[in-house]
């Protein structure tokens, strides 16, 4: 960020406070609080069509005129119990896709993208898997850690299996579709860019861009995925805004893909990076158990 825009914004503005958090930079003033932040899209644009689509769930703008920052009312944050406040965005998350629908033709060739992308992320992955389990079976006294994965790698890669069995299920599905759903998407989901005060606000829209709905419940589920129940927030969601069953397929896909444990640190530090894994898998399966038992179906 230009330090001389900053410079000639905190001029104007005179701050009695000034604080750096992330890539925001908080001016607190007699005049009101500001946030400022780096110029990356065309923000009165972004915020004309979310209020042409009755959403207003954004922080106020203040300015969008200069030519490497903008700036924005600074909106505070009410303390609140963690699974209220995740309760309150996936309404306000689900708000803004069901506003912001449309459907647009689509090709073999988008699909096969995702597909093909998907493919080799699970190719890749359960390579690693398949040879970290070769390794380690070939010690003859395994460390703690080694020891540890080995007796529970088939839950792992069960996961692997599952995923890309519903892949090839979820694409001959979609082969037959002409249109698809986008909306607007957040594209940074998290609870720290949910505030409440007044109202919701969602901030921080530098990556927002128009995409399939799933992308933000992808994101937010990876980001909170240990300590939110998801199972009733998704079903909130679904009360609003419901996916498809492409969509959910797709949802449910992408997230029973186990991440790559990193072998670095010492022997505590990577038990506790294979017990996150494992409780990555063991979540997941909870979350993604009922939509395919015989009632669901």
């Amino acid at each position: 960020m230009n330090s001389r825009s900053i410079e000639l914004i905190k001029e104007a503005y005179k701050p009695y406070k000034y604080t750096i958090k992330g890539h925001a930079h908080i001016l607190n003033s007699t005049s009101g609080d500001i946030v400022i932040k780096e110029k990356k899209g065309k923000t009165q644009e972004l915020y004309d069509y979310l209020y042409s689509r009755n959403f207003s769930n954004i922080p106020p703008l203040i300015d969008d005129k200069r030519k490497d920052v903008v700036i924005y009312q600074y909106v505070p944050d009410t303390s609140m119990p963690k699974e209220q406040k995740a309760s309150d965005l996936i309404k306000v998350l689900a708000n803004l896709h069901q506003k912001t629908t449309y459907y647009k033709e689509v090709s073999t060739d988008e699909y096969q993208k995702i597909y093909e992308h998907l493919k080799d992320q699970i190719a890749y992955l359960k390579y690693y898997y398949d040879q970290t389990f070769t390794d380690f079976f070939k010690e003859v006294y395994p460390s703690p850690s080694h020891y540890y994965l080995l007796t529970n790698i088939s839950k792992i890669l069960a996961a692997f299996d599952f995923a890309d069995h519903e892949l090839e299920n979820w694409y001959e599905k979609v082969g037959k579709l002409k249109k698809y759903r986008v909306c607007q998407i957040h594209n940074n989901v998290s609870l720290e860019h949910f505030h409440k005060s007044d109202k919701e606000y969602l901030i921080s829209w530098d990556a927002s861009r128009k995409d399939t709905p799933v992308l933000d419940l992808i994101k937010f589920y990876q980001e909170e995925y240990f300590d939110l129940p998801f199972e009733n927030l998704l079903k909130t969601y679904q009360s609003i805004n419901p996916l498809s069953d492409e969509e959910k397929q797709l949802f449910f896909i992408v997230i029973s893909i186990p991440y790559k444990i990193e072998f670095k640190g010492n022997e505590f530090k990577i038990c506790q990076n294979i017990r996150k894994v494992l409780d990555y898998v063991y979540k997941t399966e909870e979350l993604i158990r009922p939509y395919y038992s015989v009632e669901e179906k």
